[in-house]
């Protein structure tokens, strides 16, 4: 019989036996390339931590500079170690408890108020073209207003309660969630779709086994732009709201504002800085991860 002359990879040999050895060339190495060896659990905790502390030290340095040079009075802008010093106090005695524990009842009300909302509207509008004419422009636009702008109507519907800081939080939240999902469904591949409906998947039962699961990585982007809207116009309404017996952080900062006290008024806005980068980082980034890592969107290394 005539030989076969097979050609071999580069990267072919032979172990000096006679044996072919081969390695993983080309796309073989390329579909593999994430089974390589994970890093530890430190060297991650590490390589995400260093640019946050790093970030950290040099806008507290360029903060302490700005006191050294007397830039502006000391009612002002107080230094670091006095801010973090009124923080301690506000954390000893509970009253940062107490603020916190006001503010985010209003904000998970309002930005769970605001998710039902968000996911009707946006089913809708991507499930209906009518819908989409008459009223997608219309959630963009919604989403680009200033929630302060909001709240002279707010007031005058509802007083100075908090009915008017649950309406703009809504309003501030739901567009981006409806946004988010809209853009999720979109872009689903059409014959992801299609091969749906060939296995039986119809109506509710499309949504809910293909739409929606396929659409969720847009989706958690749409919900941490909308939690990052509801708690910038939480803020606002509660500078603006003053409701007697609740003191809120809003409530500590313009306390600390009529004071002159620029020490307490900086650990307030610190706390709510912690509140802001906790809250997307352990929450929403956790889920994100998860989420990208379950649709193969994340290297199973890092």
């Amino acid at each position: 019989m005539p030989s076969l002359d097979v050609e071999t990879a580069p990267e072919a040999g032979s172990d000096g036996n006679g044996h072919i050895r081969t390695e993983l060339s080309g796309l073989d190495r390329l579909e593999l390339a994430g089974d390589g060896p994970r890093q530890s659990t430190g060297r991650r905790i590490w390589r995400l931590t260093w640019p946050k502390v790093a970030a950290v030290a040099l806008g507290l340095a360029i903060w302490q500079i700005a006191v050294w040079l007397e830039w502006k009075p000391e009612y002002a802008l107080a230094s670091p170690g006095d801010a973090f010093g009124s923080l301690w106090d506000l954390v000893r005695e509970g009253t940062l408890w107490t603020a916190l524990d006001i503010t985010m009842r209003r904000a998970v009300g309002g930005f769970a108020f605001a998710l039902v909302i968000g996911i009707v509207i946006g089913t809708l509008v991507s499930g209906f073209e009518p819908v989409r004419v008459a009223v997608g422009s219309l959630i963009t636009g919604l989403q680009t207003m200033p929630s302060i702008a909001w709240f002279p109507l707010a007031i005058l519907l509802f007083g100075r309660n908090e009915h008017a800081i649950t309406f703009v939080v809504v309003l501030g939240a739901a567009p981006s969630i409806a946004n988010g999902l809209i853009t999720g469904i979109d872009q689903i591949p059409p014959i992801l779709r299609r091969a749906g409906r060939v296995l039986g998947a119809r109506g509710p039962s499309e949504y809910r086994h293909i739409v929606l699961p396929a659409a969720l990585p847009s989706f958690i982007g749409g919900l941490k732009q909308g939690w990052a809207f509801a708690w910038r116009s939480l803020m606002a309404g509660e500078l603006l709201v003053i409701i007697r017996g609740k003191a809120s952080l809003g409530y500590l900062l313009t306390v600390n504002r009529d004071l002159n006290d620029s020490a307490g008024l900086i650990a307030v806005m610190i706390a709510i800085l912690i509140v802001g980068i906790v809250v997307d980082t352990v929450f929403f980034g956790t889920l994100d991860r998860a989420v990208r890592r379950r649709w193969g969107l994340l290297d199973p290394a890092t």
